[in-house]
């Protein structure tokens, strides 16, 4: 009788061979460490060149055809020997998420390269639910996992209607059955914690209604890349204190850099989330409601919509008490020259942000949507152990 509980785990390759090589740490070189500082650089020399690299994308190929390991019986959903889920940054420390950003740099420079041969997905399905309907997320899971050689499988709102056609703890055990790993955007932060809770197989939060930590990681990137360095900068967030800067906020108790947040009244983040950042010790960690005075020295400014989804009837009321935290140009000249834009998409220009503001030299939202593809390959390698 017992056997008709049991669920099972996915048909995998063999993890001893596959994780003999990871590549990191090459393209994308740290300085020395300094007090408080790091320092990346990144190689414009395409990896592909290099015998060392050649020789680790060739390890990881041959172990593709590694044995198989027959479906697991176990009902033990309390642990997931030793696998990650990655539902919220700070569940990481900072040696782990900067390497998973070295990662993520160079596997963007293999495929800028041209090259196809790093199948390291061969042979692993992906479902992804989609509660919330996203363009961006979808189409950056689905078309990452593909150029690393794996299938993924779209679950649209009406497809499953978790929680209401059936029990998160059942579809997490079902899919299990059929999938490598699961990725899953969705309202309540409580259906993530579930499918990672159930699930024999790595769970990646995809957005719920707290967090967004995929997106983050790729903002992390993309500042990387363009500033040089996360740490030690200024991020200022104008607009409403939502599940972005959640994530900021999670991001910079495990990384040192000044986070700001300038909201309305009414408006901040949770204050839990935000006493834990500061509490942290990491970063400096700033709440206000004068955009006019946040932005001053910032390297980043970031935006976002002020009405998310499921907040749409919302949005005249919102236009109102969010007078004056419109990032338009002269917001801009106040954080400085060398200021760059950003914003999670998809973004309601003349609302929030201003057409010429988002269309500026110094307005990085589209390298920064651009990564969420190469974050996301990197947050999944690294699930897998690759």
């Amino acid at each position: 009788m017992s056997a008709m509980f049991s669920h099972c785990t996915p048909i995998t390759s063999d993890k001893a061979t596959s994780l003999s090589s990871s590549f990191y740490g090459h393209n994308l070189r740290r300085s020395a460490q300094l007090p408080g500082k790091f320092f990346s650089t990144i190689s414009v020399s395409s990896p592909a060149s290099s015998p060392a690299f050649r020789s680790r994308i060739a390890c990881q190929i041959s172990s593709s055809s590694a044995a198989t390991s027959p479906p697991s019986s176990s009902v033990n959903v309390q642990a997931k020997s030793g696998q990650k889920d990655f539902l919220h940054i700070n569940d990481f420390d900072k040696a782990t998420i900067l390497k998973i950003l070295d990662q993520a740099a160079e596997i963007k420079a293999l495929l800028k390269s041209g090259d196809r041969t790093f199948l390291p997905f061969k042979g692993k399905t992906m479902a992804m639910i989609f509660a919330k309907p996203s363009m961006r997320t979808r189409v950056s899971f689905e078309t990452g996992f593909s150029l690393l050689g794996g299938h993924a499988i779209y679950l649209g709102p009406d497809d499953i209607q978790m929680g209401k056609r059936e029990e998160t703890r059942d579809v997490a055990r079902v899919l299990s059955c059929y999938n490598d790993i699961i990725m899953a955007r969705v309202f309540a932060h409580q259906d993530i914690l579930d499918l990672a809770k159930y699930a024999t197989v790595p769970v990646v939060n995809g957005l719920t209604d707290f967090n967004h930590p995929c997106q983050i990681m790729a903002d992390a990137l993309t500042i990387i890349e363009h500033i040089g360095h996360l740490e030690g900068t200024k991020v200022v967030y104008v607009g409403d204190g939502n599940n972005i800067v959640h994530s900021w906020l999670l991001l910079a108790s495990v990384i040192p850099f000044h986070f700001v947040c300038a909201c309305p009244k009414g408006f901040e983040p949770d204050e839990q989330t935000a006493e834990k950042a500061r509490k942290a010790g990491i970063s400096k960690i700033e709440i206000t409601n004068d955009p006019k005075e946040a932005v001053r020295g910032a390297d980043v400014v970031y935006s976002d919509v002020w009405a998310s989804m499921g907040q749409k009837e919302e949005a005249a009321f919102r236009r109102q008490v969010f007078k004056g935290f419109q990032v338009d140009e002269n917001l801009m000249k106040l954080a400085g020259p060398k200021a760059y834009f950003m914003h999670c998409l998809p973004a309601e220009r003349g609302v929030e942000v201003t057409d010429e503001v988002i269309e500026a030299p110094n307005s990085i939202v589209f390298p920064q949507a651009e990564n969420r593809m190469h974050a996301q390959n990197a947050i999944m390698l690294h699930l897998f152990g690759l």
